[in-house]
């Protein structure tokens, strides 16, 4: 088939060179974001899709929005037979998807109904699911409602961050993609429609949601860092300082430490919640790289009964 891949992120980049590797499509061109101010220096980057497609000598469509009647116009005349897309970043129009003859049919890392929407990985570290996945399906106009071509299945380890689970289903999911476009090739795939319970929606995580409330209990502070490591970086403040956080580990210990309450020992500093104490892992001050715990409490000096805010 002639396809016309849609993406923008790293994990996008992953699926577009599978396609690139089969022998029975040919990627005629590629839809990405336009390019995007990066870094310390804020300096426009184009996305690892559009690095991709360039090597790979593809044409590369990046419209500031999909309903923009000239990039619809140029997509028509590339004639696509079918636009698979992963993690795009823009709402695609009705105009567009009638577009492909075979329709766009996109790559999203849940196991659909479950975590429609944009952090779908995030939300099922964060809700303590144990099992999650990723499905294609054929978009349409809802927020990934569509019927489902195929799913992949994950299990979600106990201490899985979202970038390590998300760098699983990344793998996973472009195989899943690559076997969809065969299926649909073919013939012996059909979308089934999604059923009509079960369904959860993944809204966008931001950083004012990642700032940890350490009065609420250690599960759920635990899944909260999971969730927001790497992106968008789970937060707390002490002495008037943004910290980041790494991944923390439970602590048997009898120590009675109030929510934010910091206990430092030669090796370790525990932290106080709701419930249980947990043990920091990294930490890291603002212009600094991530430390190991103890290396930044010799640093920072904490006293006994000092807290996090």
């Amino acid at each position: 088939m002639r396809l016309v891949f849609a993406g923008t992120p790293t994990p996008a980049a992953v699926s577009l060179r599978a396609l690139l590797a089969s022998d029975r499509h040919e990627v005629v061109g590629v839809v990405t974001r336009p390019p995007a101010p990066a870094g310390r220096g804020r300096r426009a980057s184009v996305s690892p899709v559009e690095a991709l497609a360039r090597d790979a000598g593809i044409s590369v469509l990046t419209p500031a929005r999909p309903s923009d009647p000239a990039f619809q116009a140029e997509l028509a005349s590339i004639a696509p037979d079918c636009c698979p897309v992963v993690a795009y970043g823009a709402i695609v129009p009705t105009s567009a998807l009638a577009i492909p003859r075979l329709g766009w049919v996109n790559l999203h890392f849940s196991l659909l109904p479950a975590w429609r929407g944009a952090a779908p990985v995030q939300h099922a570290i964060l809700a303590g699911d144990q099992i999650t996945g990723a499905s294609t399906f054929q978009l349409e106009a809802g927020l990934d409602t569509g019927p489902v071509y195929g799913v992949v299945t994950e299990a979600i380890r106990p201490n899985d961050t979202a970038g390590e689970l998300l760098g699983r289903l990344t793998d996973s999911g472009a195989d899943l993609l690559l076997a969809t476009m065969d299926g649909i090739e073919d013939g012996s795939l059909i979308a089934r429609p999604q059923p009509g319970d079960g369904v959860s929606i993944a809204t966008k995580i931001t950083v004012a949601d990642v700032r940890v409330d350490w009065s609420a209990p250690a599960l759920h502070i635990d899944r909260l860092v999971r969730a927001a490591t790497p992106e968008p970086g789970p937060w707390t403040e002490f002495g008037g300082l943004r910290l980041k956080l790494g991944p923390l580990e439970f602590a048997a210990v009898d120590d009675h430490l109030a929510p934010g309450e910091l206990l430092v020992g030669r090796r370790d500093v525990l932290v106080g919640t709701g419930t249980a104490a947990l043990r920091l892992g990294t930490v890291q001050a603002p212009g600094r790289r991530p430390v190991p715990a103890a290396d930044w409490a010799r640093g920072a000096h904490p006293r006994a009964g000092d807290r996090f805010a």
